[in-house]
């Protein structure tokens, strides 16, 4: 039976040394837990000594009830002129109270003489009695040998030295990192099978090899796995590759290449559907914008575009997919475009459970080339896009119809610019007639149609327009240019994007807003009309 791959969680340590990712300790509290429950069997949780927050959180990690995940503390060796005992730095991991306790050694020789002003024999000793001292604490200790690949490339006994060194202290894993993430593949395969056959033919005690890998090089997961067919069991790295430079091995594609493609065991059972949650949330917790295009996770993994694809698709689900995307806890969708054919249509109509009228889709997909070459983003517009085709069902009644919109706007000499607009409107049977004032045209617009909607539908006050974007398609024509304006919106429960295009900046935007507001109703105008 082959031996379970453990996977190490960075998040909260390295991967938060990503330029622009900062997080709270309730944010990696929050973090912490998710990653438990997902079954991750090691997160490591900061550097206790290094700052409150990280002293905080083991504090508050104390009293957590914890279902799969071993708590590590991250640290170094100790100083060059501290005993373990007396050392700031070690004293601050046993006090931590982790179950796990990992420290980074110098394996590179550059950085014992340079960095730390230590003679090669020196750095053994901090190496080794560092890692005794935690263990006679009764600590996990993984030890990770910081540059290994580039200090074995410069003096392979020296490096190798170290690791014995963390061996016979007691160290349960020796981890070799790759922490300028410059190594290629073939080097690490390499460097790991000939650092594993040393150590194993050497007599010393057995020991569990694990791999940490940045993304430099643009290599991370294929050095992680490189290293794991060579023999590692133990992998470090960070959801969607969070990290500091181009970050850390991106667990969100590691993992499934690891259960998927390899057949190896990383989490319990039923655990690998939870993925693209995991991912996304984490995502969400630091306020960064998930990469919609991240593998196996991203938004748009199992989204296709190109009319061949769909329609080879609808035969076999196989074609264009190398995973069932429910594996990790994706769906497959297909995208409207100017690349569309009759099967993206009918696809996109299925995955939003609609039923077009009998052969609506073929002057959809007219419809949709015509736009989109005068500029509309289907793809961009995800709500345009579901609004588009209810509109080709029998069952679909719009919550309003514009009837006329005008907007005026000016500046008396010396004064504030000033803007109005009036919309006139059908409600069911009902004509609306109103005006409204904005600090622009969009919101006077936006203003007047919430002001003659709200008798009606009185939920329209919990739309909010979330973000207004607008962009010139083609600035060679100047003033007369197309201009594309997407909008986000939500409800405080969900959120959506509508898009609009056009020469006239305020007919794209009223189209964009149109169906942002229309969009944001269907549900409570379906629900009137049931009743």
């Amino acid at each position: 039976m082959t031996e379970p791959v453990l996977l190490y969680d960075t998040t909260l340590r390295d991967g938060t040394q990503r330029e622009g990712l900062v997080l709270s300790l309730a944010d990696k509290l929050k973090i912490a837990r998710r990653l438990d429950e997902a079954g991750f069997p090691y997160v490591e949780g900061g550097w206790p000594g290094s700052n409150p927050k990280d002293e905080e959180f083991f504090a508050a990690a104390r009293t957590m009830t914890w279902q799969t995940a071993r708590l590590a503390a991250f640290g170094s060796t100790r100083h060059r002129a501290n005993t373990p005992a007396d050392d700031p730095n070690l004293r601050a991991l046993v006090e931590a109270a982790t179950p796990v306790v990992t420290i980074f050694g110098k394996s590179w020789l550059l950085h014992v003489i340079e960095v730390l002003g230590a003679t090669p024999d020196e750095n053994l000793a901090m190496v080794g009695d560092s890692v005794a001292f935690l263990r006679a604490a009764g600590r996990e200790v993984v030890y990770d040998a910081e540059h290994f690949f580039d200090g074995y490339k410069s003096d392979p006994s020296y490096a190798l030295a170290t690791l014995r060194a963390a061996r016979a202290g007691g160290a349960t894993t020796l981890v070799l990192c790759d922490t300028n993430g410059g190594c290629i593949t073939d080097e690490v395969r390499e460097i790991v099978t000939a650092v594993i056959g040393e150590l194993s033919a050497d007599g010393g005690p057995a020991t569990r090899f694990g791999i940490h890998v940045h993304e430099d090089a643009g290599l991370s997961v294929a050095n992680s796995l490189a290293a794991v067919q060579a023999g590692v069991t133990h992998v470090q790295g960070t959801v969607n590759g969070y990290g500091e430079r181009c970050g850390n091995a991106n667990l969100c594609a590691l993992l499934p290449d690891l259960e998927l493609k390899l057949g190896m065991t990383c989490l319990p059972p039923g655990k690998l559907r939870e993925l693209t949650d995991v991912a996304h949330f984490v995502s969400e917790v630091a306020n960064l914008v998930p990469d919609e295009h991240m593998a196996y996770v991203g938004k748009s993994a199992f989204a296709h575009k190109g009319g061949v694809h769909v329609a080879a698709m609808r035969r076999s689900v196989d074609s264009y997919q190398h995973i069932d995307p429910e594996l990790v806890g994706n769906a497959s969708r297909a995208v409207l475009s100017e690349l569309a054919g009759r099967g993206n249509v009918l696809s996109k109509a299925e995955e939003l459970g609609m039923q077009l009228v009998e052969g609506a889709e073929v002057e959809l997909v007219g419809r949709i080339k015509q736009r989109e070459a005068g500029g509309f983003s289907f793809e961009a517009a995800e709500a345009s896009t579901a609004l588009l085709l209810r509109r080709e069902t029998n069952s679909y009644r719009p919550p309003f119809r514009l009837i006329e919109y005008r907007v005026m706007t000016g500046q008396a000499e010396g004064g504030a610019a000033f803007t109005e607009a009036t919309i006139k409107i059908a409600v069911g049977s009902s004509i609306v007639h109103t005006a409204a004032e904005g600090n622009g045209p969009v919101s006077a617009l936006d203003a007047a149609l919430r002001k003659a909607l709200e008798p009606a539908f009185p939920g329209v006050r919990d739309i909010q327009l979330v973000d207004y974007k607008v962009r010139i398609l083609d600035g060679r024509d100047g003033t007369s240019a197309t201009t594309r304006v997407l909008i986000d919106s939500s409800d405080g429960a969900r959120s959506w994007s509508t898009a609009g295009a056009s020469a006239n900046i305020l007919e794209a935007s009223w189209q964009a807003l149109a169906d942002s507001i229309e969009y944001g109703l269907q549900d409570v105008a379906a629900a009137a009309e049931a009743s």
